[in-house]
């Protein structure tokens, strides 16, 4: 499987709702997203399966990059991609996922990092690496659910996702 891991977009310090779970996209935040989109649709990537974290910013950062890939597929919720969760809890997740050839996944740091980390050395703690508001990583993983299963094939930052969209 292809794993395309995306942290969401630069969203509000404070959401409506006055939680860390309700932060929305600022407006600058969506804007880049959907240059960041174009970026990943100019790449010409497509995939079976897009994985959400259910917080408000990681939900809209997934509906931004379907949209761009004319809604296909529509982004589902994983509660293991939540703030918190740990990396090895959100790889084993992803096993049910197995059968998809290319799978996106949106949340957030440190835990992203950590499922990158893990699934190239098996260990969360193996790689030190920033994974910016709006920056790709995409992995060949050969045994979702597992660690050091993984090739890193690129990681992009969001500058030259946008760069890649125009």
């Amino acid at each position: 499987m292809m794993l395309y891991v995306l942290r969401h977009g630069v969203a509000e310090e404070v959401g409506p709702e006055g939680t860390d779970g309700s932060r929305r996209l600022t407006p600058a935040g969506r804007r880049k997203l959907r240059a960041v989109a174009a970026g990943v649709r100019g790449l010409g990537l497509a995939f079976d399966a897009i994985l959400t974290s259910p917080l408000v910013r990681a939900a809209e950062t997934a509906a931004i990059v379907a949209e761009a890939l004319r809604n296909q597929p529509v982004p589902r919720e994983l509660a293991a991609l939540e703030p918190g969760v740990a990396p090895v809890e959100t790889v084993r997740a992803l096993r049910a996922f197995a059968r998809h050839e290319h799978v996106a996944i949106v949340g957030h740091e440190p835990g992203l990092s950590g499922v990158v980390a893990l699934l190239l050395t098996g260990s969360p703690d193996g790689l030190r690496l920033v994974l910016k508001k709006g920056g790709l990583v995409a992995l060949e993983v050969r045994d979702p659910g597992r660690g050091r299963a993984a090739t890193l094939h690129c990681m992009l930052t969001p500058r030259q996702l946008r760069r890649l969209g125009r």
